[in-house]
């Protein structure tokens, strides 16, 4: 610092006055960057000092989780701040991850698709008897028996919830409901990623789902048996919407982060978590292929969001994840070409290993669940380790059998407006393909979709899950209470157990393609299946 300040007072001394030189040009002032600076425990005023001597201004925190919300304009802000022992990782606040959704229905497979007239009806629900993921995990008789206490809270965190769909209105509570994002409708290289806005300020309200998947989802857990459509697992308790995702499906952390506190503090009972969170595929904490910013920004999702998971598993929230959709296994990951993600055309191949985490599903307290597909095996798609998977539920396989068929994915709602804007419905509102089903009542139409992927599988467990808890629950502050280690326990305790398939090694066809999925464990805990199939009808008549 002396140095500096002694060359510019000597080239003051030796420049004349500039009283006749022309005013220098104003720059642009640089733009600002928000950041989520999280602190090693006791050390949040180390933090603070970290954050202004790197330049940064503190602009909020949240205490619950640990972190600081800072802003600057240094382009070497996260090295400068993430030097200091008391910061253990920082993440800018921006898009970081998306949604585990696979479309069901390839172009081949629409021709497929077998008329309406080849599927059962059943007298409860008009589309039931396409409900083939009911009838394996016996939901559909579960809802005679155990539908799920109106005292439970299911939170969906998600692209949204379509609150006025007619097949999910009923349970959807509007007033626990939250959006914690914003639209964006360009990413940072000016290309589109949610479009234009459709809400004022960008923040849709918190019924409003302009992707579709968090909608799907949400109608799988709880669409009630009204004589509409379809039911879900558990038709009888209440949908909470905790937006987390961007209408185009990417998200961002801190709303994931704003979506686990939330849940905690308003006494959700179970959580569904259909994505993972970051622009890296695989979060590595010290791997030497990528910078210095990049572990920072890692360590802040592992650090961030295993904080939140605390909170809210500590707060009674059972955390339920789907696995993922790369066909990999988990326990021995090698190369990461995906990430990091975001802006598009960033990626780069690294090698990784064990060390390097998928985000939620592989951070602590939270239940992992694979996909099967109609005939029960692990459906081609889905990721899977012996580590890493807890529980195994239908996610849909549209290869699954003989030809490639749409109705082998999981049928369930879908936002009237979303299929319109994707031209999956004509003008007149009849379904362009076989991936859409209208169903009609008293004037009025309801949608639903085809989907399959892990995305689809967890909201199964979530469902499975909200059964136990309106079982054996105790009444508390709000409605019904069940500590999450055993509703886990209860979980496992109530799947149907799956042995690995003979060989060991699966070998999948995918057109004209093979691949080839080891499977390790015993059938009581193996890599495909994890503990077992999820079983509606077990937990509503399982003794604890």
């Amino acid at each position: 610092m002396r140095r500096v300040a002694s060359g510019m007072m000597a080239l003051a001394a030796t420049v004349p006055l500039a009283a006749c030189a022309p005013p220098a040009p104003q720059r642009p002032a640089a733009p600002q960057n928000d950041y989520l600076v999280f602190y090693a425990q006791g050390r949040h005023a180390d933090a603070v000092h970290a954050v202004e001597r790197a330049g940064g201004t503190m602009v909020g925190e949240d205490a619950r989780l640990g972190y600081l919300l800072a802003r600057s304009a240094g382009g070497g802000f996260t090295e400068g701040v993430g030097a200091d022992q008391a910061v253990v990782g920082v993440s800018s606040d921006r898009r970081i991850g998306y949604a585990t959704a696979r479309p069901s229905v390839h172009q081949e497979a629409r021709a497929a698709f077998p008329d309406a007239s080849s599927f059962t009806k059943s007298a409860a629900e008009p589309l039931a008897g396409r409900q083939w993921d009911m009838r394996m995990i016996g939901a559909d008789r579960a809802n005679a028996t155990v539908p799920g206490s109106r005292q439970v809270l299911v939170g969906v965190i998600d692209t949204g919830v379509d609150g006025k769909h007619p097949d999910i209105a009923p349970n959807f509570n509007r007033e626990l409901s939250r959006n914690f994002v914003t639209d964006r409708p360009k990413d940072e290289n000016g290309e589109t990623l949610d479009g234009p806005c459709e809400a004022e300020g960008c923040k849709d309200p918190a019924d409003v789902d302009d992707d579709g998947h968090g909608t799907h989802v949400a109608s799988t857990i709880a669409s009630p048996i009204n004589g509409i459509g379809i039911a879900g697992v558990a038709p009888g308790v209440q949908i909470v919407n905790l937006r987390a995702g961007q209408d185009s499906g990417f998200f961002f952390l801190k709303p994931s982060l704003d979506a686990l506190a939330h849940a905690a503090d308003i006494g959700v009972d179970v959580v569904n978590m259909s994505y993972y969170v970051d622009p890296w595929l695989f979060n590595c904490r010290n791997n030497p292929a990528d910078t210095r910013k990049q572990q920072l920004e890692q360590r802040a999702v592992i650090t961030g969001m295993q904080r939140a998971l605390d909170y809210a598993r500590r707060k009674g929230v059972t955390l339920i994840s789907a696995l993922g959709n790369g066909g990999i296994d988990l326990g021995r990951p090698k190369v990461d070409d995906q990430s990091p993600g975001y802006p598009k055309g960033d990626e780069k191949e690294r090698k990784i290993d064990n060390s390097c985490v998928n985000v939620p599903a592989e951070s602590d307290g939270v239940i992992s669940v694979s996909a099967v597909g109609p005939t029960g095996r692990k459906a081609v798609y889905s990721d899977y380790g012996v580590e890493q998977t807890d529980l195994a539920a239908p996610g849909g396989d549209i290869l699954d059998g003989e030809g490639a068929r749409a109705d082998r994915g999981i049928l369930a709602a879908a936002p009237e407006r979303v299929l319109r804007a994707t031209g999956r419905i004509d003008a007149a509102g009849n379904p362009r393909g076989a991936d859409v089903v209208k169903d009609c009542k008293n004037g009025r139409c309801s949608y639903y979709q085809y989907l399959e992927g892990t995305s689809m599988a967890s909201p199964h467990a979530t469902g499975v899950a909200a059964i136990l808890i309106s079982r054996f629950g105790k009444p508390g502050e709000g409605g019904l209470q069940l500590d999450p280690d055993t509703t886990e326990q209860l979980l496992y305790k109530s799947a149907a157990q799956k042995a690995c398939p003979t060989p060991r090694r699966h070998v999948y066809t995918i057109y004209n393609k093979t691949e080839t999925h080891e499977c390790e464990g015993d059938k009581a805990d193996n890599g495909f299946y994890g503990h077992g199939i999820v079983d509606a009808w077990k937990a509503a008549t399982v003794e604890p």
